[in-house]
């Protein structure tokens, strides 16, 4: 082995130790989303096995109102479970009542009830403490934090949300628990009171609590730096969403000491167009003839027209990533235009480093994921129409791009190698989407065919590592809704949780055999951010109501897991991150509801 080979595997390994602790003792073992700053999701220690439901806690108190209003289904994000010692910190959401619709579903029409009006419930903390084998509540600090506003009007022709609910989600830094506030703020709570010690407010006491929110997950750095995204709505005299642009955007840096310091989006992506330019990218959606010219694109030279652009702004629950040499990781999107995203990489200091558009990446779309249809077919489901270029997105006919959606809780991963993940959507198989790999430099590598609402998670073994995400394949049209049979949906499954290569490369994928009448061709997992132990057990949770734990040494696709252990069914459940505390204890969301499994 030469010097330089030497060198370049200590510090690969060096780098891998970093991301697989995490932190130094004195920080918390389980402290923000994916567990560090670098969001890789895995312990140095061996969880415990999945023998127990120790624990079973209603975490939100209005799971079934929340559900009737969208059909069955829980479409919120929850927060991954923080683990400090014999200690562990979980949100909880209550209120007085909960503001149902009447009729249900009336909120689609744009009625203040349902998820129009979820700014009526309450954000809480919750610690406890492990007692005798119980979890025994201790204190519980009310927030003024509220989530962005729903704002669904499909009578005006107003999406919004669509009653997926923005991720309230605190952090553990320098011996104290940090949570969002109003109008962009911090708490800063004594983690043994559960009392305020201070109130952080980096754009002063006058900043309008109704329309600037703290979006998307707290992230601290391992110098106790903590880095949040802030939205500021215009929601006078318009939609926020869907006919106004945003007033601003920031990302925000707190110091141990309350110091806070802001940069705005539009500074960290100068090369993005203007919020107020016309000549986006477009979708052949805006020819606006009902799908008549399909299959797409409409012809093999047909060019979409373009559209209003909007700001620079964070996706809604994207937590800034930081790797090891201080860089912080984000993701930016234009307000009226998803396709046009960056991956943004800052200084520690807040300038601009670099940002990598996530436009045009994609080479996969017609003739590789999409059939292209032979020569005077134009019925063939979800095929791009004979003559297309191979490769293109059949929506725009040019390189497929990623869709940054307010709808996922995608965050960014920071690899070993310094390289970065982020899972977007697009717009040909858009239940489906990329992960996409950049390197530290912002160069495009590649990209693996998933990465809805998904954080990708690392296990790093034998000098390398390697990439764990879920694989579902769900029922749905490739990339149109129209009463078209292109726009025929594919069938439910198969659903698997797969690992990859430094190289997203298929090591392997664990299938879902969870079969009846309904579900013929399994569940789907309905996990966006799993955790690995150090024994490399990845554990993961299924709309079958288990916890699974799989194990390594696999190749191509197996089908019995390490363990699993029934939690409660989980038919529409919300897509929910995993925790293990220092114990070893596997903290699981399911329907609402915290389980706590171990020996």
């Amino acid at each position: 082995m030469t010097r330089l080979h030497l060198a370049a595997t200590l510090a690969l390994l060096a780098t891998s130790l970093l991301l697989l602790t995490g932190f130094t003792k004195e920080h918390a073992f389980w402290s923000q989303w994916g567990r560090n700053p670098q969001h890789t999701g895995m312990v140095d220690i061996a969880a415990q096995p999945l023998n127990h439901k120790l624990a079973d806690i209603l975490y939100d108190d209005f799971v079934e109102q929340e559900k009737l209003e969208v059909g069955g289904e829980l479409v919120g994000h929850y927060q991954a479970t923080l683990v400090d010692g014999n200690s562990f910190y979980m949100v909880k959401k209550d209120g007085a009542k909960y503001p149902s619709c009447n009729p249900v579903g009336d909120w689609v029409n744009g009625a203040i009830c349902g998820p129009n009006a979820w700014n009526k419930l309450q954000w809480n903390v919750v610690r406890y403490d492990w007692k005798n084998g119980q979890p025994v509540p201790v204190w519980k600090f009310h927030t003024d934090w509220k989530p962005e506003p729903n704002a669904t009007n499909f009578q005006l022709g107003f999406a919004g949300l669509i009653a997926w609910e923005p991720v309230f989600h605190p952090a553990l830094a320098n011996g104290y628990l940090y949570v969002p506030g109003a109008a962009g703020t911090l708490w800063k709570v004594d983690t043994n009171t559960g009392k305020a010690v201070s109130h952080v407010t980096p754009f002063g006491k006058g900043m309008n609590a109704a329309n600037t929110f703290v979006s998307g997950p707290l992230t601290p750095d391992d110098q106790g730096r903590v880095y949040y995204n802030v939205i500021q709505l215009n929601i006078i005299n318009g939609n926020p969403w869907d006919e106004n642009d945003i007033t601003n955007a920031w990302l925000v840096k707190v110091t141990s000491n309350d110091q806070a310091s802001t940069v705005t989006y539009a500074t960290l992506v100068p090369d993005a167009p203007p919020g107020d330019s016309t000549t986006c990218p477009g979708t052949f959606f805006l020819l606006n003839d009902g799908g008549a010219s399909l299959p797409w694109p409409p012809s093999a030279h047909a060019v979409p027209p373009t559209q209003l652009c909007g700001s620079q702004r964070p996706a809604v629950n994207v937590a800034p990533a930081v790797a090891p040499d201080g860089t912080i990781y984000t993701v930016s999107v234009a307000h009226f235009d998803k396709m046009v995203s960056y991956l943004v990489a800052v200084n520690p200091d807040l300038t601009p480093k670099w940002d990598s558009t996530l436009q045009g990446r994609l080479t996969d779309g017609c003739g590789t994921i999409l059939p292209i249809a032979k020569k005077g077919v134009t019925n063939e489901p979800n095929s791009c129409r004979h003559g297309t270029t191979p490769g293109v997105d059949p929506t725009t006919n040019a390189n497929g791009s990623a869709t940054l959606t307010d709808q996922a809780s995608s965050t960014p991963t920071v690899l070993p190698d310094g390289s970065v993940l982020f899972g977007g959507t697009d717009n040909y198989d858009f239940s489906r989407g990329h992960l996409f790999h950049f390197d530290a430099k912002g160069n495009y590598i590649n990209a693996y065919t998933f990465g809805w609402d998904s954080t990708a998670g690392v296990y790093t073994h034998d000098g390398t590592f390697s990439v764990v995400i879920k694989d579902n394949h769900y029922p749905s049209p490739a990339y149109c809704f129209f009463q078209n049979p292109v726009c025929t949906s594919t069938p439910p499954g198969p659903y698997f949780v797969t690992q990859l290569d430094a190289n997203l490369k298929v090591e392997w994928s664990f299938k879902s055999t969870t079969i009846d009448n309904k579900h013929p061709n399994g569940y789907e997992w309905c996990v966006n951010a799993p955790v690995i132990d150090s024994k490399g057990l990845i554990y993961v949770t299924s709309e079958d109501g288990h916890v699974y734990s799989l194990p390594q040494g696999h190749k191509g696709i197996f089908k019995k897991p390490h363990q699993k252990i029934f939690l409660k069914e989980a038919l529409g459940a919300a897509y929910t991150p995993l925790s293990i505390g220092g114990d070893g204890k596997v903290y699981s969301q399911n329907d609402g509801h915290l389980f706590v499994v171990g020996r």
